[in-house]
């Protein structure tokens, strides 16, 4: 499916890209350009540079580049699609698509959100309101609760009533069902999904409502959670409930929390720590994780690492290579959830978060822990559960790191605990994180300062460029395309890929140098080329009149390259130099 160009053109104009970046990484203004620490990939010192009239972002650290539309794709996992209705939404512009049938697909899903967020809107106003969820209110207070909190994270109630949220929207069938609203019962009745339960609304990173997560009251009957099925716009495996109220502060951290209830989101909000999400009723997931990278480098496990250590530890390593990726754990007192700490003791539950440890030093120190130090036996025994926790890390310096605590709290020579780590293990494969690809490699000189000043300052530099002062054919290429296009933008769809990298880096690039003393410099370095060319035609000519013609060219050309160096005659000796080198029948064609 395509959007109309017409229309794309105009998201793009509307979206201010110095906004919309402004959300997920914090830059600051830099002459006419905007800066701040690359959301790509891991760094300290800012490369990630934004040109806000052009709106065009390039960083010199990954390369990463593009427009606000491309930026939106890959921080926040879309298609191309996807992103530029979400960029439409903001600026309230209406799409048109190119292929009706699509078009109905699309109408369809915005159909079921529609759904969904009316419901969310019924179920809150029931909670807020009505008298039959008194004691929904009552609990959510004996949780820690309140008004404010059910406002800010629009917690709603679903009564007990079999239909009464069907009756209430009136929706069509496959609309109600569709969204997992609800069903159509052995009468072909609609009956509602939610029933006697307080639901937490579950957002899309877009902060579009898509589905629910359903508490049953104490004392109420089935199951104590249940959340709404997988529909065309919920998949739990890919959404993460409260990312969209918390990735601004994610962002700022560059640090997010996961745990596993709705309340403990709510709870380390309360607790000063607004930068927790919550899995739905599932395992965290590479998805997961990646969303996450989107936003910040570090993750805090605030869950029951234990098991997470026995079940999933290859993937938590994989994903820290893989996704250039910090995991960590909060160490929670054990048997209270991050909710009831946030509670009872707020400070503590962010002391726990201060203090998390990484993911392999954890496991590592629960072993130890778990074992009897004071007898040799009971130290060797804790040496080896240790020791078989750190055999399935990949990277070997960060096993020796904490080979050495271990041989220092079990009194064993690390020698002997490195040998059993280099002894072959079964069923063990090491991954290789992917290297990043080089950085291009081009050369600084006028041509490069010159399509600088053309981007910057067309007016002035343009009258005094021609593709006879472009030595090189990468940024011949580069001015070509510039000087076809009316854009810069247009400039990148329209040339080679190497040509286009090199204008996106230059878009983001400031140049404080004069367009006169570029332009001298430009014409110098092409004339100088040109003297050589002529200097060999005439050692190799064995004509008289060739060779007297060539020896005027190259007096002339001599003459006014001293000129050039010179400041009193350095624009007019430029222009004379110019008007040569373009009525040359050498230049490129």
């Amino acid at each position: 499916m395509a959007i109309v160009d017409e229309d794309i053109a105009r998201v793009r104009q509307a979206s201010d890209i110095v906004a919309v970046i402004g959300e997920h990484v914090s830059l600051r203004r830099v002459g006419m350009r905007w800066q701040g620490l690359c959301p790509f990939h891991a760094e300290k010192t800012p490369s990630f540079s934004v040109n806000q009239a052009e709106g065009l972002y390039y960083c010199f650290g990954c390369q990463a580049r593009g427009d606000v539309i491309t930026f939106v794709r890959e921080v926040e996992h879309l298609d191309f699609v996807a992103a530029v209705e979400k960029l439409a939404g903001r600026a309230g512009i209406s799409l048109r698509y190119t292929d009706e049938g699509e078009s109905e697909g699309r109408r369809r899903k915005a159909a079921l959100l529609d759904a969904v967020a009316k419901a969310v809107d019924w179920y809150h106003e029931r909670l807020l309101r009505a008298p039959d969820a008194a004691k929904a209110r009552g609990y959510l207070r004996s949780r820690g609760l309140d008004g404010d909190d059910v406002r800010r994270f629009r917690i709603g109630w679903a009564p007990d009533g079999w239909d009464e949220l069907a009756r209430a929207l009136r929706l069509p069938d496959e609309v109600f069902v569709e969204s997992g609203l609800g069903f159509l019962n052995r009468r072909n009745r609609q009956t509602d999904a939610f029933r006697g339960r307080v639901l937490f609304p579950i957002f899309d990173v877009q902060g579009r409502p898509v589905g629910f997560g359903g508490r049953i009251l104490p004392g109420g009957e089935g199951p104590k959670y249940k959340n709404s099925p997988e529909s065309a716009v919920y998949a739990k495996s890919k959404v993460l409930y409260g990312l969209h109220w918390v990735k601004s502060e994610i962002v700022a951290a560059d640090e997010a929390i996961v745990c596993e209830g709705y309340t403990d989101v709510i709870g380390f909000a309360k607790a000063g720590l607004p930068r927790a999400v919550a899995t739905c009723g599932t395992a965290l997931t590479e998805d997961h994780v990646r969303l996450l990278r989107s936003f910040a480098r570090r993750v805090v496990l605030a869950f029951d690492a234990d098991a997470a250590g026995q079940n999933a530890a290859d993937r938590f390593y994989a994903w820290e290579r893989a996704h250039d990726l910090d995991v960590a754990v909060a160490a929670l007192p054990a048997g209270v959830d991050p909710a009831e700490l946030a509670m009872s003791d707020p400070a503590a539950l962010r002391s726990a978060v201060e203090a998390a440890v990484p993911f392999l030093g954890f496991r590592v120190n629960r072993a130890l822990d778990a074992g009897d130090l004071s007898t040799a036996e009971g130290r060797a025994r804790a040496a080896e559960a240790a020791m078989a926790v750190l055999a399935e890390h990949p990277n070997e310096l960060v096993r020796d790191q904490y080979l050495m605590e271990v041989a220092s709290r079990c009194r064993v020579d690390p020698e002997r605990l490195r040998a059993g780590l280099r002894a072959p293990r079964r069923g063990k494969t090491v991954r290789v994180a992917r290297s990043r690809a080089a950085a291009p490699v081009w050369r600084e000189g006028p041509e490069m300062e010159a399509l600088r000043l053309l981007i910057q300052h067309p007016d002035g530099m343009a009258p005094w460029l021609h593709e006879s002062l472009f030595g090189d054919e990468l940024t011949l290429a580069a001015y070509r395309a510039l000087r076809d296009a009316g854009s810069v933008r247009e400039a990148l769809a329209h040339t080679d890929p190497g040509a286009a990298e090199l204008l996106q880096r230059l878009a983001v690039e400031e140049s404080e140098a004069e367009v006169h003393d570029v332009a001298a410099r430009l014409v110098e370095a092409a004339s100088a080329r040109a003297l050589v060319d002529l200097q060999a035609r005439a050692r190799a000519t064995v004509d008289q009149e060739e060779f007297a013609a060539l020896s005027r060219q190259i007096a002339w050309l001599k003459l006014r390259i001293e000129e050039l160096r010179e400041a009193p005659s350095r624009v007019e000796a430029a222009e004379q130099l110019l008007a040569w080198l373009t009525d040359r029948p050498e230049e490129h064609g």
